[in-house]
């Protein structure tokens, strides 16, 4: 395992964007999929807008200040709670950072946020093989036995 590096976990910003989209893409293409230029603009300027109820993202930067991985997340209601949870929808790190807590420090760093929001609950999906994020997802989330559905 390579040796751990000192990561900061900031929001994204506006100036971002091309980092945002490199990682991002990356992320898509790991689950082999891809998205129009118009979700790739909304999507930026939905992280980026500052609104209550919107999208939010952190970029991982390493101590080079090289942006190294990306977690977007939003508050929503839930029927069962008073309070909104909090649903981690993206998740990654670059290739060549895995390993070195860029996942786990985004994970808190998500959970810090959820903390400040008075969320009692961060969710998030994964694929059944994607076995290396599932190992650090059992030591620092709780799997549940639900399975999903979606309509198309």
């Amino acid at each position: 395992m390579p040796p751990q590096k000192h990561i900061s976990v900031r929001a994204v910003a506006t100036c971002d964007y091309k980092d945002w989209r490199r990682l991002w893409t990356a992320y898509l293409e790991f689950y082999n999929s891809e998205v129009t230029e118009d979700v790739y603009e909304t999507t930026f300027r939905r992280l980026t807008s500052n609104e209550p109820n919107e999208f939010n993202g952190m970029l991982a930067v390493d101590e080079n200040n090289k942006v190294v991985g990306l977690v977007h997340f939003l508050f929503h209601r839930h029927a069962w709670k008073v309070e909104n949870v909090c649903y981690l929808q993206d998740l990654f790190a670059s290739s060549e950072t895995r390993g070195q807590g860029i996942g786990r420090a985004l994970i808190e760093a998500v959970y810090d946020e959820a903390d400040k929001a008075g969320a009692p609950t961060v969710y998030w999906l994964t694929q059944e093989f994607n076995e290396t994020a599932r190992k650090l997802y059992d030591r620092i989330g709780n799997l549940t036995p639900f399975i999903r559905y979606q309509r198309g």
